[in-house]
């Protein structure tokens, strides 16, 4: 849905020169979002690495990431999950879902990994 309405704008702002900070917000969240998306030919994400991914991006917690960077993050992002995080990667993978607990614990550890990204 925040692709969507990413694309809907970025048409429109075609037409606009000025936009009010929530549409530059939008439009910067879904230029994030795309570039989350992308994935390397032949070496596709798991289920739970793009539900990882895509957390970060809809919750807004690479907003602040610039864009020539997102696919690096990512890929740290990813690794340290792995190697940090496994039983939270296992857990999400064997319940399906992210319940209120598995959420605060995804976006704890996404921080904490961008804490370190950033430095």
């Amino acid at each position: 849905l925040e692709l969507a309405q990413y694309r809907e704008m970025a048409a429109f702002a075609q037409f606009g020169s000025d936009l009010d900070a929530a549409t530059q917000a939008q439009l910067n969240r879904g230029e994030r979002l795309v570039e989350l998306l992308k994935q390397p030919q032949y070496k596709p994400l798991n289920v739970v690495e793009q539900i990882v991914s895509i957390f970060a991006g809809v919750r807004g917690l690479v907003d602040d990431i610039p864009p020539a960077d997102i696919q690096k993050f990512e890929n740290g992002l990813l690794n340290f999950m792995e190697d940090k995080h496994q039983a939270l990667m296992n857990k999400i993978g064997e319940a399906k879902k992210l319940d209120d607990e598995t959420e605060s614990q995804l976006k704890a550890a996404v921080e904490e990994f961008k804490d370190l990204f950033k430095n």
